[in-house]
Formats: C-alpha cells, structure tokens, sequence
C-alpha cells in the first residue's frame, strides 16, 4: 500500500516544441502532465498556445514547470486561459519555472494574464529565455498583490521573480524581484511602487527593437497609470504601475495593439 503524505501538492509540466511547415506554425510535439494543458484556436496567424491549469490556481508546494522550443522561423503566440492564482501557503513556496528556446527567424510571444498574489501567498518564478540574434520576442507578465476587487488591499507573503534573457548565448537582460513579509507595504513606498497593487514589465526582444520605442511610449501617453519605456541593445523595455488592475490591464491592452497590429489574443477579451 503506497501512503500519500498529507502535504504532497500539484506537479504540472508542458513540454512543447513548435515548428514551421510552410507558411504555417504547428505543435510538432507536446507532453503535458499533471494540471497543466495547451489548447491552440485556430488563428488568422501563426500557431496560438492557450496554457490551462486545470486545478485553478497553485499553492504553497505546488511546481508548475512550462518548457518551450521555437523552430527556425515559426511564429508562436503562448497566453494563459486566465489569471493565475497564488494561494495562501502554510509552508513551502509554490515554485513556477519557464524556459523558451528560440531559433533563427523565430517570433515568440509570451503574454499570459495576470498573476493573483492572494494573501499570505508565497511564489518563486524563474524565467530563462534563449534567443537566436534573428529571433524575436514579445513577454509581457503583470501581477497582482492582492484580490483588490475584494477589498484586499494588504498582503503579506513572498514573492520572487528571478528572469535571464540570452540572446546568441550571451545574456543581454537580468533581473532579480525580492518582496517578503510586508508586501503591500513595501510597494506604498515612494521609490518602490508609490502604492502600486498591478505591476507589469514589457520586453521586446528583435532586431527592431529599439525603433519601436516611439510607438510604445504614444501608446503609452495617455494611459491611466505610472510608466517608462526605454530602448537599448537591441531591446524595448516597459514598466508599469497601478493601483487599480483593471486600468494597468487597458494600458497594456492599448500597447500591445500597437507593438502586434492586432488585439491581444481572444481569451484576454
């Protein structure tokens, strides 16, 4: 007889390899396991991956494991069903971890909804992403400290965000987000987050990058949130903050209608 520990949580995996034929982009291979599944609609363009976590969010103990290879010159859009929820932890972190390879004249979106950090939740993320020079790539990721449309306005909790972006094996952007303990209250700090409960960070990875800066900061001009945008070494980088979600949701609405040419993908709407 196998016992099962009382504390044994979720483990999910993607594993998906996506390859040009022609002029269109298909899932050469997928291996899915635990909670985690992809969809594709069908799409005027390239190949759309919708990720669905069956269990409906993830706790403390929980791994989510996303591992994505981009073939020479396929076009690949990966979204998420809906925003991801962090549940309470009563001891270990919930551990995500996405990995994206890929090729020469690869293009490569990344543009899940938003992650939900419920109260006394506890995330560890790990992004790595290794690009081709003649690759391109759109990631936008915006979370949520709190369920503010409940009225849940102070969190406490972890949260840690580690990204690693290689373009040609060399790494061209790295970055490390540490809050723990008094979240909320870390972020009402002035050079911090000015009371910020949405946040999001834009990159645009491509060998235009850097002319896209104009059309990031016009989208950008008018939007109901703090933000800046710059442009360096072959890269475009956003950041934004909001009190509210809902704006800091338009704003990136609005940007990446002007970075793609087209709305974001039909399950944002």
């Amino acid at each position: 007889m196998t016992i099962v520990p009382t504390h044994a949580r979720a483990r999910g995996e993607i594993r998906a390899e996506f390859q040009a034929i022609g002029a269109r982009t298909e899932a050469a291979r997928l291996f899915e396991s635990g909670g985690l599944r992809m969809r594709f609609p069908t799409t005027p363009r390239g190949c759309e991956g919708v990720i669905v976590n069956t269990g409906g969010g993830i706790a403390g103990g929980d791994q989510a494991n996303i591992d994505v290879s981009v073939g020479e010159g396929a076009d690949v859009t990966l979204t998420t069903q809906s925003a991801e929820k962090i549940y309470r932890a009563q001891n270990d972190s919930a551990e995500v971890a996405l990995s994206i390879r890929a090729e020469a004249g690869a293009r490569v979106e990344w543009l899940p909804q938003e992650t939900i950090i419920f109260d006394g939740a506890r995330l560890s993320r790990r992004v790595d992403i290794d690009l081709d020079s003649r690759a391109s790539l759109l990631l936008v990721e915006s979370v949520i400290f709190g369920r503010v449309a409940m009225g849940e306005l102070r969190i406490e909790g972890s949260f840690r965000d580690r990204w690693r972006v290689r373009r040609d094996r060399g790494l061209i952007f790295a970055e490390d987000v540490r809050l723990d303990g008094d979240v909320t209250g870390v972020l009402d700090r002035p050079a911090v987050g000015r009371g910020a409960r949405a946040t999001a960070t834009l990159l645009h990875v491509a060998p235009d990058a850097e002319e896209m800066i104009d059309p990031i900061r016009a989208a950008l001009a008018d939007a109901p949130c703090e933000w800046g945008a710059s442009a360096w070494n072959g890269m475009a980088v956003a950041r934004l903050l909001s009190p509210s979600p809902e704006q800091l949701r338009a704003a990136i609405l609005t940007v990446l209608r002007a970075l793609r040419g087209r709305d974001a993908p039909r399950v944002w709407q």
